[in-house]
């Protein structure tokens, strides 16, 4: 059999400053069985490394000749890939607060887009009355838009500290 390619070009969703996630998973969620994905981007798209890695994907990356990213996302060859260690040290807990039901998400410190990355991972498992707590460090202005897609509210709060709490619930 042999494997067909899906290319799907980023670069200028994110020099027009669109987040691409939502796209991108679509996108994933359309390969056939015989089919693999070429996704160009202008950087390592490394917080996607995990999510697909999680549905059975693996991935080799590579420079392009300007400068940019080529990475090929392959179903069920040999092991998933694993993430590279930095993402695994920096990626933000997404767990169940104690008692409370809600689920924590830090993604303060990390760089854009992760932030938005992780906590979209995280409401993707979210059910139907559950709660969702995600501390930034900038307001997470492109998750809004992400977010009534998928049926879900949130509303953001400043902290003292200048950091950011978006409470996230189902609409």
């Amino acid at each position: 059999m042999s494997v067909k390619v899906v290319t799907l070009d980023v670069r200028e969703d994110l020099r027009q400053g669109r987040e691409p996630f939502s796209r991108i998973m679509r996108t994933v969620a359309g390969l056939a069985a015989d089919e693999m994905l070429r996704l160009l981007a202008p950087f390592e798209p490394r917080p996607l490394f995990p999510v697909l890695a999680r549905q059975g994907f693996s991935h080799r990356t590579g420079r392009i000749a300007n400068g940019d990213w080529e990475v090929w996302f392959e179903r069920g060859v040999g092991a998933p890939a694993s993430p590279p260690s930095e993402v695994a040290v920096a990626a933000p807990s997404a767990a169940p607060a104690q008692n409370t039901g809600v689920v924590e998400v830090d993604a303060r410190g990390l760089e854009p887009p992760q932030p938005l990355v992780r906590i979209l991972e995280a409401v993707a498992t979210l059910p139907p009355t559950g709660r969702l707590r995600a501390r930034t460090d900038r307001r997470p202005m492109h998750l809004y838009a992400q977010l009534a897609e998928r049926g879900l509210v949130g509303e953001t709060e400043e902290q003292s500290d200048g950091s950011y709490v978006t409470q996230i619930h189902h609409a």
